[in-house]
């Protein structure tokens, strides 16, 4: 990322440029105390960030962004300023950041990680999923790009796990009698075939609601079928993208984190049905391998800051897990943050002997005093 410099103050340009240069992630193209030697740089040279002074006594910092923004609206400013009192403004004009002077190395490094995390979505493709699409991670979704699925009200919370029933079977016949076992075991035969009939029916207008000519519900042979003729699911996108590949490649990475940014939540978790839990968890075992194998390529890149927010995720979800440990502490020791080592180190040693009333592994242990030796 190419970035110019822009400060009436000198010394403050001079800080600013040796941190970013020590930071060595952003490359200083520009260094100006004249706000529109800086618009000259931008007219002629693509930028990615404008590292703008607010109290400046020609032109006011907010104007100038006014001005950056007409240049080229990608240009993304983070305003450096003495008064905490211009972050609002400063945001209302497409402001990534401020920082505020004399500028402290720690907030600096939190806006660079900032930085970091904005290009990384902007290189994502805007979307992943084919439209219309139906999603079923964290809660189902019937989506399009239209926006229709987002205002589809379900008359009965039994018509909602049908349809999402019949797409975790993935276009396989289900015979009445297995449905009703399944969404009806309390009800005698009678009754359950109306419950059955009735939701089907809500389904089918549900879908004609929706929009999507090649989705519907087929019968035959006393057995249902949902048909998504050219519909992705989320879930589909996931299991197909994933890929073994032991010696990741900065493609590969890209691959992961597009599929990652895919798991919104469990496999059906706001819905909490029975049926669903199996699958629930091999998929969640999915996410958090992929989550790991990426997290290691991250940390193997230099990208430490991506890889503790990425592995923050995974322990949430898998609070006993050794390699997660391992990575986190990899990670802390590499930023060397003694403080943030220290703590993963000790909290993960006091929710295994609390919750488990077991140790840490061996290889943890001493990766734990290795990091610290390291450090010292």
């Amino acid at each position: 990322m190419k970035a110019i410099l822009i400060d009436d103050e000198k010394p403050a340009l001079m800080q600013l440029e040796r941190m970013i240069q020590t930071d060595g992630r952003v490359n200083v193209t520009g260094t100006y105390m004249n706000p529109r030697e800086g618009f000259a740089h931008l007219a002629k040279d693509k930028t990615d960030i404008v590292f703008l002074d607010i109290g400046m006594p020609e032109m006011n910092g907010l104007q100038a962004g006014e001005y950056i923004q007409q240049i080229d609206p990608d240009i993304r400013i983070v305003y450096v300023t003495a008064y905490a009192d211009y972050a609002l403004d400063a945001f209302e004009l497409n402001a990534l950041d401020y920082v505020l002077k004399p500028v402290d190395p720690l907030r600096f490094a939190k806006t660079i990680a900032r930085i970091e995390e904005d290009r990384r979505r902007s290189l994502r493709p805007a979307a992943v999923l084919q439209e219309p699409a139906v999603l079923c991670l964290k809660r189902l979704t019937l989506q399009d790009a239209a926006g229709a699925g987002d205002r589809l009200k379900w008359r009965t919370q039994k018509a909602q796990e049908l349809l999402a029933y019949l797409i975790h079977m993935r276009g396989q016949w289900v015979t009445k009698d297995a449905i009703m076992d399944q969404l009806w075991p309390e009800y005698k035969q009678d009754k359950a075939i109306t419950h059955l009939h009735t939701s089907v029916y809500q389904i089918r207008r549900m879908l004609k609601e929706w929009g999507a000519v090649s989705a519907g519900v087929e019968y035959s042979q006393d057995s249902y079928r949902i048909i998504l003729d050219g519909i992705a699911t989320d879930v589909e996108q996931f299991e197909q993208g994933e890929a073994d590949e032991p010696a990741m490649t900065e493609s590969g990475w890209q691959r992961n984190d597009r599929l990652l940014a895919l798991y919104r939540g469990d496999y059906l978790e706001e819905h909490d049905y029975d049926w669903a839990k199996a699958a629930r968890g091999e998929l969640s075992r999915r996410f958090v391998q992929l989550s790991l194998h990426t997290a290691a390529y991250e940390l193997a890149t230099g990208r430490e800051r991506l890889a503790i927010r990425r592995l923050g995720t995974v322990q949430e979800k898998e609070p006993y897990s050794e390699e997660c440990c391992l990575l986190l502490m990899k990670a802390y020791a590499s930023l060397k943050d003694y403080g943030s080592l220290t703590r993963q180190y000790e909290s993960f040693v006091r929710v295994l002997h609390t919750d488990l009333g077991i140790e840490p592994d061996r290889e943890t242990v001493e990766a734990y005093r290795r990091f610290v030796q390291e450090l010292a």
